[in-house]
């Protein structure tokens, strides 16, 4: 029987709304683990997966030939990782876990076989490909016309997981000129936007860059944030 966090967050998943034996079945089937941050968890090409995230923060990334990386979703407890696997296959992302997570690992062929016999459940995948969809958009609305401060979080998160090892504090290792270039705006506006987040208890400055102190807190301001 799976623990009651799991149970929890199963409900409060797009999962949750499926028939009870078909959940029954995907909770009987599963196995928990629990990660540091800093870990991948799924590398470009890897097997598919399908992951309910019981508690913690992970970003979705792509990389670049020379080493790069642009992250292209960001995913909280009770959300559920690899559904467009399950049609398209393995894809080119990474996985990597922001803070102390747990995740609960579901039987993607459980999931597929009951797609294929019941429609109900087809259009409960369609739809969270549709959210996905809608989520990867706003994202790029942020990057491209969201407020300093969005823009700024946004960035300083991407920076410092990009950057983290195993275990390792999340740290974004850039000056505020640099951060500020990055941003499109000027040292000045970006200094106040740090001093602000800084007040909030999200983050923490120092001459080695800008530790992120609650990830998940972080992510609300890029969503959430009222432009300065």
């Amino acid at each position: 029987m799976a623990d009651a966090d799991v149970v929890t967050a199963m409900g409060g998943s797009f999962l949750g709304t499926l028939s009870p034996d078909l959940v029954r079945d995907l909770l009987s089937g599963g196995s928990r683990s629990e990660y540091p941050s800093g870990t991948t968890i799924y590398r470009q090409g890897s097997a598919p997966r399908t992951i309910l995230v019981v508690s913690g923060l992970l970003r979705v990334y792509m990389s670049s030939p020379d080493g790069r990386q642009v992250t292209v979703r960001y995913a909280r407890g009770h959300d559920v990782l690899g559904i467009a696997v399950l049609v398209g296959g393995p894809a080119d992302v990474g996985v990597q876990t922001l803070a102390r997570s747990t995740l609960y690992r579901l039987d993607p062929a459980v999931l597929t076989a009951a797609a294929r016999r019941d429609g109900r459940v087809a259009w409960a995948l369609a739809e969270e490909l549709n959210r996905r969809l809608y989520e990867n958009l706003q994202q790029t609305a942020v990057n491209a016309f969201g407020s300093v401060r969005q823009r700024v979080a946004l960035h300083v998160l991407d920076l410092a997981s990009a950057q983290q090892g195993p275990g390792d504090a999340l740290v974004a290792h850039v000056s505020q000129q640099d951060l500020a270039e990055a941003v499109g705006s000027v040292r000045e506006v970006v200094a106040r936007v740090l001093r602000d987040l800084r007040l909030a208890g999200l983050v923490a400055t120092g001459p080695d860059g800008i530790q992120v102190l609650d990830p998940a807190g972080l992510h609300d301001q890029t969503w959430n944030a009222a432009a300065p």
